[in-house]
Protein backbone atom coordinates (compact mmCIF):
# COMPACT_ATOMS: atom_id res chain seq x y z
CA UNK A 1 0.00 0.00 0.00
CA UNK A 2 2.79 2.40 1.20
CA UNK A 3 4.95 1.20 -1.83
CA UNK A 4 1.83 2.52 -4.12
CA UNK A 5 1.58 5.60 -2.64
CA UNK A 6 5.15 6.36 -3.39
CA UNK A 7 4.58 4.93 -6.62
CA UNK A 8 1.73 7.39 -7.09
CA UNK A 9 3.58 10.38 -5.78
CA UNK A 10 6.59 9.54 -8.42
CA UNK A 11 3.66 9.64 -11.13
CA UNK A 12 2.96 13.09 -10.07
CA UNK A 13 5.78 14.54 -9.34
CA UNK A 14 7.18 13.35 -13.25
CA UNK A 15 4.20 14.94 -14.71
CA UNK A 16 5.74 18.18 -13.37
CA UNK A 17 4.00 20.83 -15.06
CA UNK A 18 0.31 18.62 -15.35
CA UNK A 19 -0.49 18.51 -11.40
CA UNK A 20 0.58 19.04 -8.07
CA UNK A 21 -0.33 17.77 -4.86
CA UNK A 22 -1.94 19.52 -2.29
CA UNK A 23 -2.21 17.43 0.58
CA UNK A 24 -4.34 14.68 -0.74
CA UNK A 25 -5.40 17.14 -3.00
CA UNK A 26 -4.25 17.23 -7.05
CA UNK A 27 -4.54 20.72 -7.88
CA UNK A 28 -3.85 21.48 -11.54
CA UNK A 29 -3.19 24.58 -13.52
CA UNK A 30 -6.63 25.32 -14.58
CA UNK A 31 -7.86 25.21 -10.84
CA UNK A 32 -4.65 26.69 -9.43
CA UNK A 33 -4.77 30.25 -8.03
CA UNK A 34 -1.45 30.76 -9.06
CA UNK A 35 -0.99 29.38 -12.45
CA UNK A 36 2.08 28.75 -14.00
CA UNK A 37 3.37 31.73 -16.68
CA UNK A 38 3.11 30.76 -20.41
CA UNK A 39 5.93 32.00 -23.01
CA UNK A 40 5.16 34.68 -25.70
CA UNK A 41 3.40 33.07 -28.53
CA UNK A 42 1.96 34.12 -31.47
CA UNK A 43 -1.51 34.86 -30.82
CA UNK A 44 -2.53 33.24 -33.94
CA UNK A 45 -1.33 32.04 -37.26
CA UNK A 46 -1.33 34.45 -40.12
CA UNK A 47 -4.50 34.15 -42.19
CA UNK A 48 -3.97 32.96 -45.80
CA UNK A 49 -6.00 34.97 -48.05
CA UNK A 50 -7.59 33.78 -51.04
CA UNK A 51 -6.68 35.95 -53.95
CA UNK A 52 -9.77 37.34 -56.00
CA UNK A 53 -8.86 41.07 -56.77
CA UNK A 54 -5.50 40.54 -58.47
CA UNK A 55 -6.87 38.25 -61.29
CA UNK A 56 -9.70 40.74 -61.25
CA UNK A 57 -8.12 43.47 -62.08
CA UNK A 58 -6.06 41.09 -64.34
CA UNK A 59 -9.16 40.44 -66.45
CA UNK A 60 -10.23 44.01 -66.17
CA UNK A 61 -7.46 44.92 -67.88
CA UNK A 62 -7.48 42.70 -70.60
CA UNK A 63 -11.33 43.56 -71.09
CA UNK A 64 -10.43 47.11 -71.52
CA UNK A 65 -7.66 46.53 -73.88
CA UNK A 66 -10.08 44.28 -76.28
CA UNK A 67 -12.54 47.12 -75.95
CA UNK A 68 -10.48 49.42 -76.88
CA UNK A 69 -9.15 47.87 -80.41
CA UNK A 70 -12.75 47.50 -81.06
CA UNK A 71 -13.53 50.77 -81.01
CA UNK A 72 -10.24 51.69 -82.11
CA UNK A 73 -11.36 49.41 -86.05
CA UNK A 74 -7.76 50.11 -87.93
CA UNK A 75 -9.56 48.96 -91.15
CA UNK A 76 -12.40 51.59 -91.16
CA UNK A 77 -10.38 54.69 -89.23
CA UNK A 78 -6.60 54.16 -90.61
CA UNK A 79 -7.74 55.37 -93.84
CA UNK A 80 -5.25 52.29 -95.16
CA UNK A 81 -6.75 49.27 -94.16
CA UNK A 82 -3.82 47.44 -96.08
CA UNK A 83 -1.36 48.15 -93.89
CA UNK A 84 -3.32 47.45 -90.76
CA UNK A 85 -1.42 44.26 -89.04
CA UNK A 86 -3.26 40.92 -88.87
CA UNK A 87 -5.81 42.05 -91.18
CA UNK A 88 -7.85 39.47 -90.72
CA UNK A 89 -9.23 39.85 -87.28
CA UNK A 90 -11.46 42.53 -88.79
CA UNK A 91 -12.14 45.60 -86.86
CA UNK A 92 -9.47 44.89 -83.45
CA UNK A 93 -6.54 44.00 -85.94
CA UNK A 94 -3.49 46.35 -85.11
CA UNK A 95 -2.45 49.48 -85.81
CA UNK A 96 0.82 49.60 -88.52
CA UNK A 97 4.04 48.35 -86.93
CA UNK A 98 5.62 51.73 -87.92
CA UNK A 99 2.99 53.79 -86.15
CA UNK A 100 2.54 51.35 -83.05
CA UNK A 101 5.39 48.96 -82.84
CA UNK A 102 3.47 47.27 -79.54
CA UNK A 103 0.66 45.91 -81.17
CA UNK A 104 -1.59 48.19 -80.11
CA UNK A 105 -3.96 51.17 -80.85
CA UNK A 106 -3.54 54.32 -82.16
CA UNK A 107 -2.59 57.22 -79.80
CA UNK A 108 -6.00 58.91 -80.88
CA UNK A 109 -7.62 56.04 -79.57
CA UNK A 110 -5.71 55.89 -76.15
CA UNK A 111 -6.43 59.53 -76.02
CA UNK A 112 -10.06 59.02 -76.30
CA UNK A 113 -10.41 56.00 -73.76
CA UNK A 114 -8.89 58.28 -71.10
CA UNK A 115 -5.08 58.12 -71.39
CA UNK A 116 -2.66 60.71 -69.43
CA UNK A 117 -2.30 64.31 -71.37
CA UNK A 118 -1.17 66.92 -69.46
CA UNK A 119 -3.30 69.80 -71.34
CA UNK A 120 -6.96 67.59 -70.78
CA UNK A 121 -5.75 67.14 -66.69
CA UNK A 122 -4.56 70.55 -66.24
CA UNK A 123 -6.42 72.84 -68.62
CA UNK A 124 -9.58 71.21 -68.92
CA UNK A 125 -9.89 70.09 -65.31
CA UNK A 126 -10.26 65.89 -66.71
CA UNK A 127 -8.72 64.73 -63.61
CA UNK A 128 -10.15 61.02 -63.95
CA UNK A 129 -7.80 61.20 -66.56
CA UNK A 130 -4.96 60.14 -63.77
CA UNK A 131 -6.96 56.90 -62.80
CA UNK A 132 -8.30 55.51 -66.18
CA UNK A 133 -4.79 55.79 -67.65
CA UNK A 134 -4.10 53.30 -65.40
CA UNK A 135 -6.46 50.71 -67.12
CA UNK A 136 -4.98 51.36 -71.10
CA UNK A 137 -1.98 49.79 -72.39
CA UNK A 138 -0.34 50.79 -75.91
CA UNK A 139 -0.24 47.23 -77.39
CA UNK A 140 -0.03 43.71 -76.42
CA UNK A 141 3.75 43.71 -75.82
CA UNK A 142 2.96 46.38 -72.99
CA UNK A 143 -0.19 44.36 -71.71
CA UNK A 144 1.15 41.01 -71.29
CA UNK A 145 4.43 42.77 -69.89
CA UNK A 146 2.01 44.17 -67.13
CA UNK A 147 -0.15 41.35 -66.51
CA UNK A 148 2.57 39.02 -66.06
CA UNK A 149 4.31 41.40 -63.46
CA UNK A 150 0.94 41.58 -61.80
CA UNK A 151 0.53 38.23 -61.04
CA UNK A 152 3.89 37.41 -60.15
CA UNK A 153 3.88 40.35 -57.36
CA UNK A 154 0.21 40.97 -56.55
CA UNK A 155 -1.05 37.79 -56.09
CA UNK A 156 1.16 36.68 -52.95
CA UNK A 157 1.13 40.45 -51.56
CA UNK A 158 -3.12 39.57 -51.50
CA UNK A 159 -2.62 36.09 -50.30
CA UNK A 160 -0.39 37.45 -47.90
CA UNK A 161 -2.16 40.74 -46.67
CA UNK A 162 -5.67 40.29 -48.34
CA UNK A 163 -8.06 42.26 -50.98
CA UNK A 164 -8.87 45.23 -48.98
CA UNK A 165 -5.36 46.67 -48.52
CA UNK A 166 -3.51 45.09 -51.88
CA UNK A 167 -6.27 47.06 -54.08
CA UNK A 168 -6.52 50.22 -52.23
CA UNK A 169 -2.39 49.49 -52.32
CA UNK A 170 -2.80 48.99 -56.03
CA UNK A 171 -4.87 51.41 -57.12
CA UNK A 172 -3.50 55.16 -54.63
CA UNK A 173 0.36 53.80 -56.30
CA UNK A 174 -1.21 53.87 -59.66
CA UNK A 175 -2.83 57.30 -59.06
CA UNK A 176 0.48 58.21 -57.38
CA UNK A 177 2.39 57.36 -60.87
CA UNK A 178 0.29 58.91 -62.68
CA UNK A 179 0.38 62.44 -60.98
CA UNK A 180 4.29 62.91 -60.99
CA UNK A 181 4.26 61.62 -64.58
CA UNK A 182 1.50 64.52 -65.15
CA UNK A 183 3.82 67.28 -63.36
CA UNK A 184 6.98 66.37 -65.70
CA UNK A 185 6.10 65.04 -68.84
CA UNK A 186 3.96 67.40 -70.52
CA UNK A 187 4.49 66.87 -74.06
CA UNK A 188 3.14 62.75 -74.29
CA UNK A 189 0.05 60.93 -73.50
CA UNK A 190 0.41 58.07 -71.03
CA UNK A 191 -1.16 54.83 -70.32
CA UNK A 192 -0.42 51.65 -68.67
CA UNK A 193 -0.34 49.75 -65.09
CA UNK A 194 3.44 50.31 -64.70
CA UNK A 195 3.31 52.95 -61.73
CA UNK A 196 0.56 50.98 -59.83
CA UNK A 197 2.65 47.79 -60.16
CA UNK A 198 5.89 49.49 -59.20
CA UNK A 199 3.88 50.83 -55.97
CA UNK A 200 3.57 46.64 -54.92
CA UNK A 201 7.35 46.62 -55.65
CA UNK A 202 8.20 49.73 -53.14
CA UNK A 203 5.27 48.39 -50.74
CA UNK A 204 7.34 45.20 -50.39
CA UNK A 205 10.71 46.84 -49.04
CA UNK A 206 8.36 48.70 -46.91
CA UNK A 207 7.05 46.00 -45.54
CA UNK A 208 10.27 44.19 -45.25
CA UNK A 209 11.43 47.32 -42.77
CA UNK A 210 8.56 47.82 -40.81
CA UNK A 211 8.62 43.67 -40.35
CA UNK A 212 11.93 43.94 -39.72
CA UNK A 213 11.74 41.08 -36.36
CA UNK A 214 10.15 38.74 -38.25
CA UNK A 215 11.77 37.54 -40.91
CA UNK A 216 14.58 34.87 -41.10
CA UNK A 217 16.95 35.68 -43.92
CA UNK A 218 16.66 39.74 -43.51
CA UNK A 219 19.83 40.79 -45.47
CA UNK A 220 19.33 38.25 -48.25
CA UNK A 221 15.34 39.35 -48.64
CA UNK A 222 16.96 42.73 -48.43
CA UNK A 223 19.64 43.04 -51.20
CA UNK A 224 17.35 40.67 -53.49
CA UNK A 225 14.61 43.37 -53.21
CA UNK A 226 16.69 46.22 -53.94
CA UNK A 227 18.34 44.42 -56.94
CA UNK A 228 15.18 44.09 -58.53
CA UNK A 229 13.98 46.97 -57.97
CA UNK A 230 17.12 49.01 -59.59
CA UNK A 231 16.83 46.78 -62.54
CA UNK A 232 13.35 47.53 -62.96
CA UNK A 233 13.88 51.31 -62.19
CA UNK A 234 17.75 51.48 -64.47
CA UNK A 235 15.24 50.63 -67.51
CA UNK A 236 13.04 53.27 -67.12
CA UNK A 237 16.00 55.48 -68.05
CA UNK A 238 15.64 54.54 -71.81
CA UNK A 239 14.33 56.86 -74.29
CA UNK A 240 9.89 56.57 -74.50
CA UNK A 241 10.03 54.83 -71.31
CA UNK A 242 7.94 56.77 -68.85
CA UNK A 243 10.34 56.43 -65.98
CA UNK A 244 8.46 59.06 -63.72
CA UNK A 245 5.42 56.90 -63.27
CA UNK A 246 7.27 54.02 -62.26
CA UNK A 247 9.20 56.71 -59.52
CA UNK A 248 5.70 58.34 -58.41
CA UNK A 249 3.95 54.58 -57.90
CA UNK A 250 7.18 53.48 -56.37
CA UNK A 251 7.76 56.15 -53.95
CA UNK A 252 3.41 56.00 -53.34
CA UNK A 253 3.49 52.23 -52.79
CA UNK A 254 6.93 52.67 -50.39
CA UNK A 255 4.66 54.96 -47.93
CA UNK A 256 1.59 53.05 -48.32
CA UNK A 257 3.98 49.84 -47.15
CA UNK A 258 4.44 51.43 -44.10
CA UNK A 259 0.24 52.37 -43.45
CA UNK A 260 -1.15 49.33 -44.78
CA UNK A 261 1.27 46.50 -44.46
CA UNK A 262 2.17 46.20 -40.66
CA UNK A 263 2.03 43.58 -38.66
CA UNK A 264 2.36 42.79 -34.93
CA UNK A 265 6.02 41.97 -33.53
CA UNK A 266 6.47 38.45 -32.76
CA UNK A 267 5.53 37.15 -29.53
CA UNK A 268 2.89 39.42 -29.28
CA UNK A 269 0.68 37.78 -27.01
CA UNK A 270 -3.66 38.93 -27.63
CA UNK A 271 -4.89 38.22 -23.93
CA UNK A 272 -8.43 37.27 -25.53
CA UNK A 273 -5.96 34.27 -26.45
CA UNK A 274 -4.84 33.05 -23.67
CA UNK A 275 -6.55 30.03 -21.91
CA UNK A 276 -8.20 30.46 -18.58
CA UNK A 277 -6.10 29.81 -15.48
CA UNK A 278 -3.40 31.36 -17.31
CA UNK A 279 -0.97 34.40 -16.58
CA UNK A 280 1.88 36.34 -18.37
CA UNK A 281 4.82 37.57 -15.84
CA UNK A 282 5.53 41.32 -16.53
CA UNK A 283 3.75 43.32 -18.90
CA UNK A 284 2.73 41.78 -22.07
CA UNK A 285 4.30 43.27 -25.46
CA UNK A 286 2.74 45.34 -27.33
CA UNK A 287 1.04 44.77 -30.46
CA UNK A 288 3.50 47.00 -32.36
CA UNK A 289 6.93 48.75 -31.62
CA UNK A 290 7.84 52.12 -31.31
CA UNK A 291 9.28 52.60 -34.59
CA UNK A 292 6.36 50.99 -36.44
CA UNK A 293 3.61 53.57 -34.98
CA UNK A 294 6.81 56.05 -35.83
CA UNK A 295 7.06 54.55 -39.39
CA UNK A 296 3.26 54.70 -39.94
CA UNK A 297 2.37 58.34 -38.62
CA UNK A 298 5.54 59.51 -41.14
CA UNK A 299 4.16 57.74 -44.09
CA UNK A 300 0.79 58.63 -43.72
CA UNK A 301 1.48 62.61 -43.63
CA UNK A 302 4.07 62.37 -46.79
CA UNK A 303 1.59 60.79 -48.84
CA UNK A 304 -1.06 63.34 -47.60
CA UNK A 305 1.22 66.28 -48.05
CA UNK A 306 2.66 64.88 -51.33
CA UNK A 307 -0.72 64.01 -52.83
CA UNK A 308 -2.15 67.27 -52.19
CA UNK A 309 0.78 69.34 -53.06
CA UNK A 310 1.44 67.18 -56.85
CA UNK A 311 -2.43 67.84 -57.45
CA UNK A 312 -2.46 71.64 -56.55
CA UNK A 313 0.60 72.22 -58.96
CA UNK A 314 -0.96 70.01 -61.92
CA UNK A 315 -4.00 72.16 -62.22
CA UNK A 316 -2.64 74.64 -61.50
CA UNK A 317 -0.59 74.21 -64.72
CA UNK A 318 2.75 74.15 -63.47
CA UNK A 319 5.75 72.22 -65.27
CA UNK A 320 7.70 70.24 -62.29
CA UNK A 321 10.85 70.30 -64.48
CA UNK A 322 10.78 74.04 -63.66
CA UNK A 323 11.49 73.45 -59.90
CA UNK A 324 13.98 70.74 -60.52
CA UNK A 325 16.15 71.33 -63.27
CA UNK A 326 18.27 67.66 -62.85
CA UNK A 327 14.96 65.66 -62.78
CA UNK A 328 14.62 64.97 -66.23
CA UNK A 329 16.76 62.53 -66.13
CA UNK A 330 15.46 60.45 -63.64
CA UNK A 331 13.82 59.44 -66.62
CA UNK A 332 16.00 59.59 -69.97
CA UNK A 333 19.75 59.34 -69.93
CA UNK A 334 20.68 60.62 -73.12
CA UNK A 335 23.36 58.79 -74.90
CA UNK A 336 25.54 58.13 -77.65
CA UNK A 337 23.00 56.13 -78.99
CA UNK A 338 20.04 57.69 -78.64
CA UNK A 339 18.79 61.71 -77.32
CA UNK A 340 16.19 62.43 -74.90
CA UNK A 341 15.77 66.00 -76.04
CA UNK A 342 11.90 66.35 -76.97
CA UNK A 343 11.64 67.62 -80.33
CA UNK A 344 8.08 69.75 -81.21
CA UNK A 345 6.14 67.85 -83.95
CA UNK A 346 4.51 70.14 -85.93
CA UNK A 347 3.28 69.64 -89.73
CA UNK A 348 1.74 71.96 -92.90
CA UNK A 349 -1.20 71.02 -93.79
CA UNK A 350 -2.97 71.51 -97.39
CA UNK A 351 -6.55 69.71 -97.79
CA UNK A 352 -7.97 69.34 -101.79
CA UNK A 353 -10.90 67.50 -101.78
CA UNK A 354 -9.32 64.03 -102.36
CA UNK A 355 -6.20 64.32 -100.73
CA UNK A 356 -4.18 65.79 -97.97
CA UNK A 357 -0.37 67.38 -98.28
CA UNK A 358 1.78 67.02 -95.03
CA UNK A 359 5.06 68.73 -94.54
CA UNK A 360 6.77 67.84 -91.47
CA UNK A 361 8.32 71.35 -89.85
CA UNK A 362 11.30 69.58 -88.16
CA UNK A 363 12.79 67.38 -91.14
CA UNK A 364 11.25 69.09 -94.24
CA UNK A 365 9.82 65.70 -94.97
CA UNK A 366 6.55 66.19 -97.81
CA UNK A 367 3.84 63.33 -97.97
CA UNK A 368 0.47 63.60 -99.94
CA UNK A 369 -2.14 61.41 -98.86
CA UNK A 370 -5.44 60.01 -101.34
CA UNK A 371 -7.62 61.22 -97.70
CA UNK A 372 -10.82 63.43 -98.20
CA UNK A 373 -11.97 64.62 -94.91
CA UNK A 374 -9.44 63.97 -92.59
CA UNK A 375 -9.71 64.44 -88.34
CA UNK A 376 -7.86 66.84 -86.84
CA UNK A 377 -6.76 63.37 -84.78
CA UNK A 378 -5.92 61.56 -87.69
CA UNK A 379 -3.76 64.40 -89.05
CA UNK A 380 -2.01 64.60 -86.38
CA UNK A 381 -1.63 60.58 -86.32
CA UNK A 382 0.12 61.20 -89.71
CA UNK A 383 2.13 64.00 -88.90
CA UNK A 384 3.55 62.16 -86.26
CA UNK A 385 4.41 59.32 -88.57
CA UNK A 386 6.06 61.60 -91.16
CA UNK A 387 8.34 63.29 -88.63
CA UNK A 388 9.30 60.32 -86.74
Amino acid sequence: MDCMGKQGETDIERRGSFGKRRGDKMIYPMQEEYPPAISYVEAQSYKKWRSWIIPLFVVANIVVFIVTMVINDCPKKSGAPNKCVLRFMGRVSFQPLKENPLFGPSSSTLESMGALEWSKVAKEHQGWRLITCIWLHAGVVHLLANMLSLIFIGIRLEQEFGFVKIGMLYLLSGFGGSLMSALFIQTSISVGASGALFGLLGAMLSELITNWTIYANKLAALVTLILIIAINLAFGLLPHVDNFAHLGGFVSGFLLGFVFLVRPQFGWVNRRNIPPGYHVHGHPKSKHKAYQYILWLLALILLIVGYTVGLVMLFRGDDGNKHCSWCHYLSCVPTSRWSCTDKTISCLSSQTDNQLTLTCQSNGKTKIYPFANVSSDRTKELCIQLCT
